[in-house]
């Protein structure tokens, strides 16, 4: 449908949103698994700071997040933090190119709106990942634990060696599903211009007008990219079953 500069912009979009997404999705499981293990703590401060922060990520839009990060973050991250991401812009204006090779896409490591894009798709994608993970603890045995602190495990050591192995298994499918909302939540991330799908869509529609082209393309990449996601899912579910079966 796309040929010469629409489809190399359709092209780098999509190899973006694939660097945000997935770079994204291993910075909230990773944070994810930490909050919820603060949420069953018997502390009760780290307790109440891992309550404080799924309700007030759960519960306030993805888009404010974005523009908080982007333009309003300066306030509560430190100054040199602050002048580091600013110094990337230009460091590093454009395309990252290394060993004669120019990579596609907007470089995650050197472009300052993509960082602001996966700070803001990770905290708030970890606080719902938080939540998953520690449903599926709490379908797990209470006497588990209690059988790795008599061995003499620790409670760190008891989460990480006997509980959050087998609640990540549980919660495979619904991590899943987050997995995907995150996919389709970092095409937010153009409205602070970051080079994505729906960005180069709009570009596309901008330039060469053909806004039916350039956005049924980007709508068929995202429906391929669910279709994939949710075939895992049901071959895991199938898996599941027989697995219970016998």
């Amino acid at each position: 449908m796309f040929s010469g500069e629409p489809a190399e912009w359709m092209w780098e979009g999509f190899v973006t949103t694939l660097q945000i997404s997935s770079i994204s999705l291993v910075c909230a499981m990773l944070l994810g698994i930490v909050i919820c293990v603060m949420r069953m703590t018997p502390f009760k401060p780290l307790q109440w700071f891992s309550l404080a922060y799924t309700e007030f990520f759960r519960n306030t839009p993805l888009l404010i997040q974005i523009f908080f990060w982007y333009n309003a973050s300066h306030v509560v991250i430190p100054e040199v933090i602050n002048q580091w991401m600013n110094d990337l812009y230009y460091w590093f204006p454009g395309p990252f190119t290394m060993f004669g090779h120019q990579f596609v896409g907007e470089w995650v490591l050197f472009n300052v709106e993509l960082i602001t894009g996966v700070i803001a798709l990770t905290v708030y994608t970890s606080a719902f990942i938080a939540e998953e993970i520690r449903a599926g603890i709490f379908s797990i045995p209470k006497n588990q634990l209690e059988a790795s602190r008599a061995v003499g495990l620790s409670f760190l050591q008891g989460y990480r060696y006997v509980i959050l192995p087998q609640a990540l298994r549980i919660v495979i499918p619904p991590l899943i599903s987050q997995a995907l909302n995150l996919i389709k939540n970092s095409s937010l991330c153009m409205v602070i211009g970051v080079g994505e799908m729906m960005f180069q869509a709009t570009q596309i529609e901008s330039y060469h007008s053909i806004p039916f082209e350039a956005f049924s393309v980007a709508l068929m990449i995202y429906l391929m990219i669910s279709l994939i996601v949710s075939f895992c899912i049901n071959m895991y579910n199938k898996h599941f079953m027989i697995q219970v079966m016998y």
